[in-house]
This record gives structure tokens, sequence and C-alpha cells, in this order.
């Protein structure tokens, strides 16, 4: 399924953003959708997740309580609601998605750039 990530950009510590991610094909094997992001110098690191049956989402601990994840069905879109943010969240975040059956996130989005001042 091809996904496509945007709503990133250039925020001050404490601000907030909000991610989009759309998939534009047929979403019916999706277990679930899942967000990352990859900070300068550091490997990808899981963000967070939605279950795309039911809306039920884990976080990473250092996100949970500031970033919310969302789905709107009827468009095939999930989002990243992203507050209090600080300069370690700054990072290219991807969305990915997982099918049924499997235990890999195999479609990936580009990625979009999130930057946080101080």
């Amino acid at each position: 399924v091809p996904l496509q990530a945007s709503g990133g950009g250039l925020v001050q510590a404490g601000g907030s953003l909000r991610l989009s991610c759309a998939a534009s094909g047929r979403t019916f094997s999706t277990n679930y959708m899942g967000w990352f992001r990859q900070a300068p110098g550091k490997e990808r690191e899981f963000v967070g997740r939605i279950r795309w049956s039911d809306g039920s989402t884990d976080y990473a601990n250092s996100v949970k309580g500031r970033f919310t994840i969302s789905r709107d069905s009827a468009k095939n879109t999930v989002y990243l609601q992203m507050d209090s943010l600080q300069p370690e969240d700054t990072a290219v975040y991807y969305c990915a998605a997982r099918t049924f059956g499997t235990t890999m996130y195999t479609d990936w989005g580009q990625g979009t750039l999130v930057t946080v001042s101080s």
C-alpha cells in the first residue's frame, strides 16, 4: 500500500504538530499502522501504532502522554498528533503499514522532517 506522510516542519519547544499518513491503495489487509522516527546519527525507533480495526494504540515510553495516534477510516489516513514537543523529538518521521499474518512493517512512507528548536 503506497503511503504518503506529510505535516512536518519547524516548531518551537513546547509546540505542536500533526502529521498525516494517507494510504492510497487497499487497506483491508492492514492490521497496524505505525509511526517511526529517525534522528540524525541514530537508528530508527518505534514511536507508536494503531490497530486499524478498532483504533487501539500503543506508544513508546518516550512519547506517551504527549503524542496521540488516530485514524480516519473513510479517508484511509492515520494521524500523529504531537504535543509538548522537545528538541529531542527532532527526526524524520515515517509511517508504515503492517498486514495481517506478519510481524514486520512492509510498506513505508517517504518520511517527513520534524525540527524542534529550543
